[in-house]
């Protein structure tokens, strides 16, 4: 991993990382696995590991079907239509990601896709079919050549996944046991650094209260997203990086951490508007909606071959362009969804969701144009992985969107998301219970009762796979101290003003300053250990992490947005920004890698090949 350039370290100011302040586990349960998490990765890859016979543990912080994959309205990408391919797939995979997918993670999504989707429609997932053939109805989203997304319930696909697999989990012949409304704290590791487990907060339900730990040798993220670092996203509540947060304090890297995807049409609600905004689907595009300005004009045509079919970051950037050619001040660009010839028997049947979402808030699709906006909406990066889901922490894997399979590059094709955790999730369930995956983690699970909070186990490894000192550039670490509730509302506001849709140098070092001065401006209010100190503390982790990342990369790629550096620069810039905290000093390292693809998460071998991408699945 080398520096691509000049400019020395856009890092973050001194301080010492350490596990976030909380009281000493008061409980435990011991298990072979535990997964962090409920969406379509943590239940997939906790049933599958049941089913292998280990006993698994799901920690979730609401209730099972709380989280982000309920929300997802388009569906799921998979070829599964007649004519369709995982060549063809992967060709559209590899364009929306902008010269950044690692063609590998992307060549073993969309070959293992199409029967990973069949796996789920057997667990009891009911996908939408047409009445006459009774095979699975596909429909198609920007940035797809082809009909591939698979839908439910017209336009509430995840949470049709996520009830399919709640009941499975909860189904009397499985053996997955849950721990809900339970906050993942920190990372338990041996004293030769793997993963034995986590702490966690119980929130005042359930069997166990209070803070806790799992002991188990083998840790599974699958926590989602972190959206609510910004004022306005389409994400959950839940959706505060915890996972990412976790693995960064934990010595593991993260990376692509600066392509957060803006999804172009949220409902816009006015400039003020805060939280989980609603989104309005692709598919509604997909099915024929247009986008057109104040005057009514379709400004995505001659823009793009797809017009309003382009990958989302391309029609993001055309709503902000268009928005400020007719003069739209800073937070209110907008511009509008037609989709008034799909009439009301459309509508209602193919897309009541969306619809009755837009009514509640006083606009009617079917007889006016529908306000739209960009907001934030997924993290295409996140805790780097191997292709079995493995981190560069022992034990720890990472699958969804915490993770960082290479599968996105620098901005996700639409509905690729949800096959990502199903497909990875499948993979890492695999890894553990192999035979290659239980002797690398031998005596682990006998040394789990020694286990010790992250931080306190001694200095973290060089990371594996990376040049020498004098090839990396780095900057003293990131605190993580306790802030108090008010400080989110304001981390969020920084991160939307200086790192949103668009950003420049200017912008990124404005939110660097104002991130780094909230525990000084804020020192004077309470920040007791609990929920929303610890997730406050997780969101500014985070925020600093991304901003140091995005101000790092000076160009323009994918969903990352330079105003001062408009174009990409595949010379200098196709490559990962790989950051992770090692050394005595617990120092942060911001890298590049040399080409587009991975240094292994462990030093012994390259990643496992995947099939061939042409094969009719």
């Amino acid at each position: 991993m080398t520096d691509p350039g000049p400019g020395g370290a856009h890092g973050i100011p001194a301080g010492s990382t350490a596990p976030l302040r909380a009281p000493a586990p008061g409980w435990t349960i011991d298990a072979d696995v535990v997964v962090v998490g409920s969406g379509v990765a943590g239940l997939t890859a906790a049933l599958r590991c049941a089913a292998a016979g280990r006993r698994t543990v799901v920690v979730t912080k609401a209730r099972l079907d709380d989280g982000s994959t309920r929300w997802a309205q388009g569906g799921i990408a998979a070829a599964l239509g007649e004519g369709d391919t995982p060549g063809q797939h992967l060709d559209d995979t590899l364009v929306a990601g902008a010269g950044l997918c690692d063609e590998e993670a992307v060549r073993t999504l969309v070959t293992e896709g199409p029967a990973a989707v069949r796996r789920l429609i057997a667990t009891g997932a009911r996908f939408d079919t047409d009445a006459g053939t009774g095979e699975v109805e596909l429909t198609r989203e920007g940035g797809h050549h082809r009909r591939r997304i698979a839908h439910a319930g017209g336009d509430a696909t995840g949470a049709e996944i996520s009830r399919a697999l709640v009941e499975a989990v909860r189904d009397g012949r499985t053996s997955v046991r849950t721990v809900e409304n339970a906050l993942v704290l920190d990372l338990l590791k041996t004293p030769d650094g793997a993963a034995a487990g986590v702490t966690l907060h119980v929130m005042g339900e359930g069997q166990h209260d209070g803070v806790g730990a799992v002991h188990a040798p083998a840790v599974v993220l699958a926590t989602g997203g972190m959206g609510q670092i910004f004022s306005a996203t389409t994400n959950p509540a839940v959706s505060t990086g915890d996972g990412v947060a976790l693995a960064l304090r934990a010595g593991a890297e993260v990376s692509d951490l600066e392509f957060v995807q803006f999804h172009p049409t949220v409902l816009y609600l006015g400039a003020g508007a805060e939280g989980q905004q609603p989104l309005i689907s692709e598919a509604v595009r997909g099915e024929g909606a247009h986008l057109v300005d104040a005057d009514g004009v379709r400004f995505m045509l001659g823009r793009h071959e797809l017009a309003e079919l382009a990958p989302r970051d391309i029609v993001a950037k055309a709503i902000m362009r268009r928005a400020a050619e007719q003069g739209a001040a800073p937070g209110t660009e907008h511009m509008y969804l037609d989709a008034r010839h799909f009439g009301a028997a459309m509508w209602e049947s193919r897309f009541p969701t969306i619809l009755a979402a837009c009514r509640e808030h006083g606009f009617d699709p079917v007889t006016g144009l529908v306000p739209v906006a960009p907001a934030a909406h997924y993290a295409s990066g996140g805790v780097r992985t191997d292709l079995h889901g493995c981190t560069t922490v022992p034990g720890l894997y990472a699958c969804g969107e915490v993770a960082c399979t290479g599968v996105h590059g620098a901005n996700r094709l639409a509905s690729n998301s949800l096959l990502e955790g199903l497909v990875f999730a499948e993979r890492i369930a695999e890894h553990i219970a192999d035979a290659a995956g239980q002797a690398e983690r031998t005596g682990q699970a006998e040394r789990t009762g020694q286990a010790e909070r992250t931080g306190q186990t001694g200095d973290a490894a060089e990371p594996p796979g990376t040049a020498g000192p004098a090839d990396r550039f780095t900057a003293p670490a990131p605190v993580t101290p306790l802030l108090p509730p008010e400080a989110r509302s304001a981390i969020q506001r920084v991160m939307t003003g200086g790192a949103g849709v668009l950003r420049s140098a200017g912008s990124l070092a404005e939110a660097a300053a104002r991130l780094d001065a909230l525990p000084a401006d804020t020192a004077h209010k309470p920040a007791e250990p609990g929920v929303e100190t610890w997730e406050t503390a997780n969101l500014h982790l985070v925020a600093r992490v991304l901003v140091a990342a995005a101000l790092r990369r000076e160009e323009t790629r994918g969903c990352h947005w330079r105003e001062d550096h408009p174009d990409r620069e595949d010379a200098a810039w196709r490559r990962h920004l790989v950051v992770g905290l090692y050394g005595p000093g617990r120092s942060l390292d911001v890298r590049t890698t040399d080409t587009t693809a991975f240094p292994p998460t462990r030093p012994h071998g390259p990643r496992a090949p995947a099939a061939d991408p042409d094969a009719q699945p």
